[in-house]
């Protein structure tokens, strides 16, 4: 069995090792990685990692009308590993795919489930946890605090991402789920609970009920408060005019209960971590990768803009979660809000026309 993941990166050097590692451990096979506009050495990183055979790397580029991701993804569809693959996962390197099942191996995870012809893995948002240096330590063992088993708002706790099977039905690959070809259906996927799945368009399962008892995702979007300040100034590679500020932090830092499960995997993961770096090219890499963020950091520091936001950040408490009711009360204003939306843009369109 070959599964495939499809990720872009840029500005990773520090994290890299570990995200591979990790997914390499749990049972991935072969890695498609495409890197635009690399500051910090990841691009250098990578063509060291592929000439050791351990991903494919592509390089990407900024520009023209679709943003870098999906140019990314457009390019993977025709690419040969995504040909050969049984199964493909798009993620991103602050994604760690935890499963519960088993061993908290793909093959557990397909054992619970052999029948399914795709999994809608549910975020699960890890939370700051007040952690405010940039630290060259695992990112799974420094943010262990997460949000509550059930949650339906802000409403990107309940959007997933998709690990399904390369069965022809498919004509693109999607940030969160693949498109299908005309006239295809995606057949009775399960969510992470391994229950089926309604056939939805969308990329949410807008349920106020636990839903992680199969598998997870772990979502470490903030990471350090220092760290963060990198990423606000990178932006969303998905939404390049979208901004990262104080509204995508409060809508992650959720730091309601402690989710260790992934820790069950550190002992091997840090030996395969110490296996990668025992090229003595690949560890130069990562080291130089590091110290480049601490220099950004430390530049960043000097930004009024980003000082300004990092003393805020060290102002905010965790992400209250609200009651039952609240939550189910947003997310059917929101609803409301967006049904309103289409219905003026179809007036204005018919008006235009």
């Amino acid at each position: 069995m070959r599964a495939l993941i499809v990720t872009c990166m840029r500005n990773e050097a520090p994290f890299l090792l570990e995200w591979i590692a990790y997914h390499k451990l749990i049972g991935f096979t072969d890695f498609l990685v495409y890197s635009n506009d690399c500051e910090d050495g990841t691009d250098l990183m990578l063509d060291r990692l592929a000439e050791n055979g351990v991903l494919t790397h592509e390089r990407n580029r900024a520009g023209g009308k679709k943003s870098v991701q999906w140019r990314a993804l457009s390019r993977a569809c025709h690419h040969p590993l995504t040909a050969k693959a049984d199964w493909i996962y798009g993620s991103d390197v602050d994604e760690f795919l935890c499963i519960h099942a088993g061993a908290g191996h793909l093959d557990d995870l397909f054992a619970a489930c052999p029948e399914a012809p795709g999994f809608a893995i549910p975020w699960r948002m890890f939370g700051n946890g007040g952690v405010v240096k940039f630290e060259d330590t695992p990112i799974t063992e420094q943010f262990t605090r997460a949000a509550p088993d059930a949650l339906l708002w802000p409403w990107r706790a309940v959007q997933f991402k998709s690990l399904y099977r390369n069965d022809g039905r498919y004509n693109r690959l999607g940030v969160h789920r693949p498109k299908l070809k005309e006239g295809e259906s995606h057949g009775v996927w399960v969510d992470g609970n391994g229950q089926p799945l309604a056939e939805t368009p969308g990329t949410v399962v807008p349920t106020p009920l636990p839903r992680y008892a199969l598998a997870q995702i772990n979502h470490y979007a903030l990471g350090s408060m220092e760290g963060f300040l990198v990423k606000v100034a990178r932006g969303k590679p998905n939404h390049s005019n979208d901004a990262i500020d104080l509204a995508y932090w409060s809508d992650r830092n959720f730091c309601d209960v402690e989710d260790s499960t992934i820790l069950r995997h550190s002992a091997a993961l840090a030996q395969a971590v110490e296996a990668l770096r025992n090229d003595p090219e690949i560890d130069r890499l990562h080291q130089e990768g590091v110290a480049w963020r601490h220099k950004r950091i430390a530049a960043l520091m000097q930004d009024s803009d980003s000082f300004y936001l990092f003393s805020r950040l060290m102002q905010m408490p965790a992400t209250q979660v609200l009651s039952h009711a609240h939550q189910h009360q947003l997310f059917k204003g929101l609803m409301q809000v967006r049904r309103l939306q289409i219905a003026r843009k179809n007036n204005e369109d018919q008006v235009d026309n």
